[in-house]
């Protein structure tokens, strides 16, 4: 069985001795990007390795592309295969919980036109609730081989501009509403969101448990909030293109394909004072 969106605890557990299966851990935090690191050494699913989201996860900084920018597709790839991945590799990503780093690499492997990859829901907490053990041993593994190929294909903010006064395209900010509506801004130089963009935050996605709601609910509330718009139109953001890609995957779970992601998202947005912002509700 291949799992494209998530899986649980008990699935994996099932593969954890799979020669064919690669799990990464994605712990990460913005106040302090070594703390997942430190974690990982300390404990982590049996088998996982570790990816950094600034080192591994994301391209080189401009000042003008963000904070997370995507990172060379080819260097990217060349990664996963120092970490034994092919492309016929299941891959499963987890970070702390709710899965806002994991979907990063959810996101970019599907990028690289890989589709085998799922995310643990619920994350190591789920996983440590359940029972199952945790190690500080990092596992060995040989070096593969692993070919990307055309996948899911990222906007620009040149076609953001572009789209700003069209009614067609709608614009989803994941970020959380006191941000959206510029009424505080932790991270950027600037606060409020993107013209025209509607505000749903990412833990929208998730039960009081941290699992994902079921794909049924996500539907109903997606068609809500899309309205009347196809889902290839639709354009997720947040502050730099990290937690954008939970929407993405709540959306392909509820068999809304076809959305796509803006990387450089708020934080490439508001770094050029030229481009239009917004505040408040609209």
């Amino acid at each position: 069985m291949i799992f494209r969106t998530l899986i649980s605890s008990v699935d994996l557990a099932t593969h954890l001795g799979d020669a064919s299966w690669r799990i990464f851990d994605c712990r990460h935090d913005l106040a302090d990007p070594d703390l997942g690191e430190r974690a990982y050494r300390e404990a982590h699913i049996p088998n996982a390795r570790f990816l950094h989201l600034d080192r591994d996860l994301s391209g080189l900084k401009t000042g003008k592309n963000g904070r997370h920018p995507l990172p060379d597709p080819d260097a990217l790839a060349a990664t996963l295969a120092r970490h034994g991945v092919s492309n016929d590799t299941q891959v499963i990503a987890y970070d702390e919980g709710a899965g806002m780093f994991a979907a990063r690499l959810w996101w970019l492997l599907r990028w690289l036109g890989h589709d085998e990859v799922a995310l643990l829901d619920g994350g190591l907490g789920a996983w440590k609730n359940a029972g199952y053990p945790v190690t500080n041993e990092v596992p060995a593994v040989s070096p593969s081989s692993f070919h990307r190929r055309l996948g899911e294909e990222p906007v620009s903010a040149a076609f953001v501009q572009s789209q700003l006064h069209r009614p067609d395209i709608l614009l989803i900010d994941a970020r959380t509403p006191e941000r959206f509506r510029g009424e505080t801004e932790p991270l950027d130089p600037v606060a409020g969101h993107i013209p025209g963009a509607v505000n749903r935050p990412c833990k929208s996605n998730l039960e009081p448990d941290g699992r994902f709601k079921s794909a049924t609910r996500l539907r109903a509330e997606f068609d809500a909030l899309l309205r009347q718009h196809p889902s290839a139109n639709i354009v997720s953001y947040c502050g730099s293109g990290v937690t954008a890609c939970h929407h993405l995957l709540a959306l392909e779970m509820a068999g809304l394909r076809g959305a796509r992601l803006y990387p450089g998202s708020w934080s490439e947005w508001c770094s050029d004072r030229s481009r239009a912002t917004a505040t408040g509700t609209e």
